[in-house]
Parts: structure tokens; C-alpha cells; sequence
């Protein structure tokens, strides 16, 4: 039982047994309640900056490490993470994230109505900086009937 008086008089004496049992439905509550908080939030912190995607039949990509993300949204402005960077300083922003490591996956994204051309540029321009991981994003079409 969960009294404070359990076994208030054995062996006639006047000591109280402390209680053993721990009441753990406060701690669920409070358990449950952050789960909901943060299966909402989780989405909303995922991308600060909308485009949209050209879809491709293709495999993900395994990633290693947490990936750099460039975005190119259609008013081809570009966005390093969910910071606007110039193209010209794309590179020493780059380097200064990866902390000069080459090897880290750097993923680019692309407005569809971003042209190739500038797509191309700003994919040169990070290989010319030296990093050699460098992946397209793509949406996965939706199969339909």
C-alpha cells in the first residue's frame, strides 16, 4: 500500500517504516507529455528554407556524418545550412564549417526552376574548393495508380 503508516505498530513500538515503492506515474506523465513536444517540433526543425524538389528514381545515399546542406531556392539565392552566403564566398564559409575537412558529405539542393547552369556553378565551385563529397538531392517520386 502507498500509506506512510504501514506497520505503524510492530512490536509495540511507535516507529513508521519509510516507504519503499516509488510512484512512477508522475514521471510518465511527464515522460509522455515531452514525446508529444518533441514528435511535433521535429519536423519543423528539420529545413528553414523551402524549395521544391525535381523528383528521381534513384537509391538514397548513405551518409557518414551529419551532411553540409547548400539549398538553391528559385530566385537562385544560396543558402548554406539556412544562412544566405554569396557564391564567392561559398568555399571559405564551406571550409570554415567542415573546420577544413574535404571529406564531408556536402548535399545540394535545387529549386526545379533553378537552370542547370547555375546548379552546375555552384556544384563547381565547391569541388574547386577541394571537397570531393558532393551529392544532388532529389524528391522521391510518388507512385500513383
Amino acid at each position: 500500500m502507498a500509506g506512510g503508516l504501514l506497520g505503524a505498530r510492530q512490536n509495540g513500538r511507535g516507529r513508521y517504516k519509510p516507504m519503499a515503492e516509488i510512484n512512477v506515474t508522475p514521471l510518465v506523465d511527464v515522460m509522455l507529455v515531452l514525446l508529444i513536444i518533441f514528435m511535433v517540433t521535429a519536423p519543423l526543425i528539420t529545413s528553414g528554407v523551402n524549395v521544391n524538389l525535381p523528383q528521381a528514381n534513384a537509391n538514397p545515399v548513405n551518409s557518414d556524418s551529419t551532411p553540409i546542406t547548400i539549398t538553391v531556392n528559385a530566385k537562385d539565392e544560396i543558402y548554406l545550412q539556412n544562412s544566405k552566403v554569396e557564391l564567392t564566398n561559398l568555399v571559405a564559409t564551406l571550409q570554415e564549417i567542415a573546420k577544413n575537412n574535404t571529406d564531408r558529405r556536402i548535399f545540394v539542393r535545387g529549386d526545379q526552376s533553378v537552370t542547370y547552369g547555375q546548379m552546375l556553378q555552384v556544384m563547381a565551385t565547391i569541388t574547386q574548393g577541394g571537397f570531393t563529397k558532393v551529392a544532388l538531392l532529389a524528391q522521391q517520386p510518388t507512385t500513383g495508380p
